[in-house]
């Protein structure tokens, strides 16, 4: 298997396909994710910082103007799954049926599931393995795509903070929604160390699946646990 051959779409999150969408709307995100697509496979080749953002623009046949319409930074060709997270919070969070921990699970367990569909449907399971563990060497050999990441992280955990003060009738600035929404989003960086250590023993993606959610819903006891206060009460069907 080589990158040629990867759909990136597990790996790096995508938002759903529209159920009703127009021609011109079909376009836009077809390029969008061939965009970020070619520019993940250069960036697995060849490493982030020897790719120029013009050479991606080349292999799509579009100008680098282009290329920056659709993404305002380098990072954020390869790095999708922030923004797709920002969207999950901004629904999922905001559901009053849901609590807060019960809403960042289910975003978790999305997330989780498209990955292991994804190496469930490969032919090669080593193979399929070691792209994954790549794709993840090389955001953390990179210090502008930890920056990045990093500054993701803080708008989720701001976005969060927001969502989590509406349904409490508190204030953003306020301590308790504060560091509600940094404990919520600490469960994303458990996910991908428990993805990581759980690859290179797990025989089948069903296998690893269970592992890494056992791991998140440990974790996810603790901040419930220390949430149950705060949560608003859920609607009573």
């Amino acid at each position: 298997m080589s990158t040629r051959t990867v759909d990136w779409t597990a790996l790096r999150g995508r938002e759903e396909e529209p159920a009703v969408e127009g021609l011109r709307e079909r376009k836009k995100r077809l390029l969008r994710q061939q965009l970020s697509d070619t520019a993940t496979e250069m960036f697995m080749d060849r490493g982030f910082d020897a790719v120029r953002v013009a050479e991606i623009a080349d292999a799509c046949g579009v100008s680098e103007k282009t290329v920056f319409n659709y993404f305002p930074t380098k990072e954020s060709l390869v790095l999708d799954l922030g923004e797709t997270t920002l969207i999950s919070l901004r629904t999922t969070l905001a559901d009053p049926d849901l609590s807060p921990v019960e809403a960042v699970l289910e975003i978790l367990s999305g997330q989780l599931a498209g990955l292991t569909s994804w190496l469930t449907a490969q032919d090669d399971w080593t193979q399929a393995k070691a792209v994954l563990l790549r794709f993840g060497m090389l955001i953390r050999s990179t210090p502008s795509l930890r920056a990045y990441q990093r500054d993701m992280t803080d708008q989720q955990v701001a976005v969060a903070a927001e969502i989590l003060a509406r349904r409490t009738e508190m204030s953003p600035d306020d301590p308790e929604p504060q560091i509600a929404a940094a404990a919520l989003l600490a469960l994303w960086p458990v996910q991908f160390q428990a993805l990581r250590r759980h690859l290179h023993r797990a025989q089948t993606s069903e296998e690893l699946h269970d592992e890494v959610s056992a791991d998140v819903q440990r974790a996810a006891q603790l901040i419930d646990a220390g949430l149950s206060s705060f949560a608003p009460a859920r609607r009573s069907s």
